[in-house]
């Protein structure tokens, strides 16, 4: 059993539009989305939800206003200002609140207890091109690198239990926590990145990231033709460092028309864009056959 990842240093280079692609082509697989702060390959996959998990990280304050007699230890003791009262009452601000549970603990009346705190949800599910887990988080909630290992181990799980061959992961951007719990463990990372100068920085870092835990590392450079300095510039930088580009993909409004239609794009055309991707899949089979 394989594991790809696709990633990307930044945001917008056009990473689960190439995921989405590969997982039309590929056989004997299982998808994942490890993106889990901005979930979206669900969009173009359109998946059959089986079943749906809470997810749990941290934990939160839980008042019993009954108990509570307003003594102002909390506000006292909280070094994050998060317990204020309103109208003679206390209350919480939960994007404050960093769940460090000293005010349960210096409560004289025991009117305050810490609880699981409800993040998110993730999902395992089926689409005509296989199956697909995924997850999302809440808004603002932490401890993403945890629920990408949750998606990643249940992706594992159908992977041995269906003996399929292949995993691909739709990775996470930056290289943040969610990277590095996507990156660990995988056998390639496919780093997709654009013609610009951030886009050269971010995959320089994110490759530096890849090159830390020994995953091995290819490149496409996507949009490639809107900047030809630039491309030039990182494949001088690949070439130096000895970085394998696997494909270049000309820009062609044809993938926008695919996203508005909700579809991966070498399942709604066959034009120049589309085989280059076919092309670089054919590149990767061969890193992980």
């Amino acid at each position: 059993m394989k594991e790809i990842v696709i990633i990307s240093g930044k945001g917008g280079t056009g990473k689960t539009v190439i995921t989405a692609s590969i997982a039309v082509l590929a056989k004997n697989k299982v998808m994942g989305d490890c993106d889990v702060d901005a979930s979206n390959l669900y969009l173009l996959l359109h998946p059959e939800i089986k079943e749906k998990n809470d997810f749990y990280a941290g934990l939160i304050p839980n008042i019993d206003l009954e108990k509570c007699t307003n003594c102002g230890r909390w506000q006292e003791v909280c070094r994050f200002e998060a317990i204020k009262t309103i109208k003679s009452q206390t209350v919480i601000d939960m994007v404050s609140c960093e769940g460090c549970g000293l005010c349960a603990l210096v409560c004289p009346v025991q009117a305050i207890q810490m609880k699981e705190n409800h993040c998110g949800e993730w999902y395992i599910s089926d689409t005509k091109y296989g199956p697909l887990v995924y997850a999302r988080l809440g808004i603002a909630e932490e401890n993403s690198g945890k629920l990408v290992t949750l998606v990643r181990q249940n992706a594992q799980t159908i992977a041995k239990k269906n003996d399929l061959k292949l995993i691909i992961v739709d990775g996470p951007p930056g290289i943040g926590c969610p990277l590095i719990a996507t990156l660990s463990g995988a056998n390639l990372a496919v780093v997709v990145t654009e013609p610009t100068l951030s886009g050269l920085h971010d995959l320089q870092r994110v490759i530096k990231v890849a090159q830390h835990f020994g995953v091995k590392t290819v490149v496409i450079i996507n949009k490639y033709d809107i900047n030809l300095e630039n491309s030039s510039k990182i494949e001088d930088w690949c070439q130096k460092d000895n970085i394998p580009i696997i494909g270049k993909i000309h820009f062609d409004n044809i993938i926008t028309e695919a996203l508005v239609k909700g579809l991966p794009v070498v399942e709604y055309s066959d034009n120049t864009a589309a085989k280059e991707i076919k092309d670089i899949w054919q590149k990767i089979k061969t890193r992980v056959e």
